[in-house]
């Protein structure tokens, strides 16, 4: 993710812009940027690695004076942290800021010749490249025109050289808010950079071109007919906006899952397929091992559970899982045949990265996923893979569990593709499936009423119970574990077929059980345990598919996920429980973003 801000307007764009990009940092802070222009066209452009403080301190001693211009802070998705690949983009009359992702930014440079113009290693370079190239005085037909060759997801402001005063911007997914008012025309990626110059904003329509000038702002949809914007009021404070307008950032970050796990998977993709070459991960490191050893803590170590499940199914070697700070005082059997997978959201937990030290101790190659650029466990691992989540602020991982897993799917695709279980049209379909989750987690984030409604029982409660079957086993660890860590609230979660062996004696009348069946082979044996918690007076809150045939009378509230691939269920499965937990921490009046005795990045054993 990054942050976006433009203004046109009368006042000093430097100060606007610094100060927007400082509201914006939580978005990325690998490196920032600004482009300022002049009244007469002629362009500033600064950008420097690292927070918006340095490059603040690069604009005191040399200020422009101008009254336009846009700015960037960045989360690095393709191309190392430097200030090359720090944003703006210029290519001869085109200045452009991005946020998203262009899937076929090698397809472009290719077809048109790039190669030798580009400086940096980002896709967003090769965007600018490509709207220079189409721009033959009109900035909107050169828009209209990229939008047919741009595959990915997308919010652009550009400034063009000859059209000074003026932001051009349009986008794709990647979000955009914008703002008049006396002052002047601004825009943003969050109402974070706005909310200090009014309480009045509008959402930018997709794939329509806006137009920001001191004026005014007028958007165009692609075929040329004008667009009014429906006018939103802010109805919170600065203290707020810093969270994104939303009371906690939990909530905020749940909202986020969507994007971010499409900006984790849409730069690993080529022709469909998932492909680590930029990230400089040979195929032999998946082809010639025997067996995977997944390494992990808590939320970690559960989305290392669930890939166990998928990897297995797909590929049929033997995954195991194991807690980290167990792992390292037992006698691993690894070898250098074996490929071992350390997950971790900081990179810097510390029993983590004691066990990946002892992995590469037995000869073992090593594979990190983590969402910190240069953090220990990704120094020191063979090869890394980012989860570009962006920051994660609330202490219970939410966003980091959902893309952690979007890169363990990926992993599977590419080893099944490579041992000959996939072909090339399964994996396309799979890859597909993956994404199409984002949109199955909006539709959850969308419609809570359900959830909402079964926190009435659990939040009364002391104990509550999480039971499900492959699976769904897998990943209600992680919804007893976010119930537990937030709200307080014993909560386990047990294989259901587990019951009867002693874990049915807890049950009481009215304890709350939350009953996960959205795998379809063993949805009858499932419903068949729901049965047996509900026949000891358990309060069931049942989390099927939509369309299953249920009798009513085993459940006091059923949450239903959109239709899916059983493999796939676990993404808004995944949202639903964070949810439930979310609502039960804050209807008790708790500190949802900061549980009592937790830390964010354990990093000390």
């Amino acid at each position: 993710m990054c942050g976006i801000i433009g203004y046109s307007g009368s006042f000093c764009a430097q100060k606007i812009l610094l100060d927007g990009l400082e509201q914006l940092e939580y978005r990325g802070y690998d490196s920032a940027g600004m482009a300022l222009q002049k009244s007469n066209g002629e362009l500033f452009l600064r950008k420097k690695a690292g927070r918006v403080s340095v490059l603040r301190e690069a604009c005191e001693g040399a200020p422009i004076n101008s009254v336009c211009g846009i700015g960037h802070t960045r989360w690095a998705t393709h191309g190392g942290v430097n200030d090359v690949n720090a944003h703006p983009h210029n290519c001869g009359k085109v200045t452009l800021i991005h946020n998203g992702i262009i899937e076929n930014y090698h397809e472009i440079t290719a077809a048109f010749g790039f190669a030798g113009r580009l400086h940096s290693e980002t896709d967003t370079e090769v965007a600018a490249c490509l709207l220079d190239y189409l721009y033959q005085g009109d900035p909107f037909e050169a828009l209209r025109q990229a939008v047919d060759i741009l595959t990915g997801s997308y919010a652009f402001c550009i400034l063009f050289a000859d059209q000074p005063g003026r932001i051009f911007c349009i986008r794709n997914v990647s979000p955009l808010v914008a703002a008049h008012n006396d002052s002047g025309s601004f825009v943003a990626s969050d109402l974070t950079a706005l909310i200090a110059y009014g309480k009045s904003y509008f959402v930018v329509p997709e794939e329509t071109v806006m137009t920001l000038s001191p004026e005014g702002i007028s958007i165009r949809d692609l075929s040329g007919q004008p667009v009014e914007p429906e006018i939103l009021t802010v109805d919170w404070n600065v203290e707020s906006a810093r969270k994104g307008g939303y009371p906690h950032y939990m909530i905020k970050e749940i909202n986020e899952q969507p994007e971010a796990l499409q900006n984790t998977v849409l730069p690993r993709l080529k022709d469909g397929l998932p492909d680590f070459t930029d990230e400089g991960i040979p195929d032999t490191l998946f082809a010639s091992c025997d067996n995977i050893t997944v390494i992990a803590c808590g939320t970690a170590m559960y989305a290392g559970m669930v890939g166990k499940a998928v990897m297995e199914q797909a590929f049929k070697i033997p995954v195991s899982v194991h807690i980290a700070s167990e792992f390292r005082y037992d006698t691993p059997l690894i070898s250098s045949r074996t490929l071992t997978i350390v997950i971790s959201q900081s990179g810097e937990t510390i029993d983590t990265l004691a066990a990946l030290r002892l992995a590469k101790a037995c000869s073992s190659r090593t594979l990190a996923i983590v969402n910190v650029k240069g953090s220990a466990i990704a120094r020191e691992s063979d090869y890394v893979l980012y989860t570009h989540a962006g920051p994660e602020i609330a202490v219970a991982s939410t966003k980091a569990y959902t893309v952690q897993l979007a890169v363990l799917y990926l992993i599977a695709c590419r080893f099944s593709l490579l041992r000959g279980c996939f072909t090339a049209d399964q994996g396309r379909k799979f890859i597909a499936a993956l994404l199409s989750s984002s949109g199955a987690m909006e539709q959850m984030i969308r419609h809570d009423q359900a959830i909402r409604e079964a926190v009435k029982t659990v939040k009364r409660s002391d104990h509550a119970f999480f039971i499900g079957r492959g699976l769904d086993y897998a990943f209600s660890l992680e919804g007893a574990l976010k119930l537990k860590e937030i709200s307080y609230i014993h909560a386990e979660a047990y294989a259901a077929g587990e019951l009867k062996h002693g874990t049915i004696a807890l049950i009481e009348e009215r304890t709350p059980v939350v009953a996960l069946a959205t795998q379809e082979k063993i949805f009858a044996k499932t419903i068949s345990n729901v049965r047996e918690v509900r026949a000891r007076g358990a309060a069931v809150i049942l989390i099927v598919k939509e369309g299953a045939q249920v009798d009513p009378d085993i459940y006091d509230i059923r949450i239903d996920l959109p239709v899916s691939q059983d493999e796939f269920a676990v993404f808004p499965a995944a949202v639903s429980l964070q949810l439930l937990a979310y609502y039960t921490s804050d209807a008790k009046g708790l500190n949802v973003d900061k549980p009592r005795n937790l830390a964010k990045s354990v990093t000390v054993e």
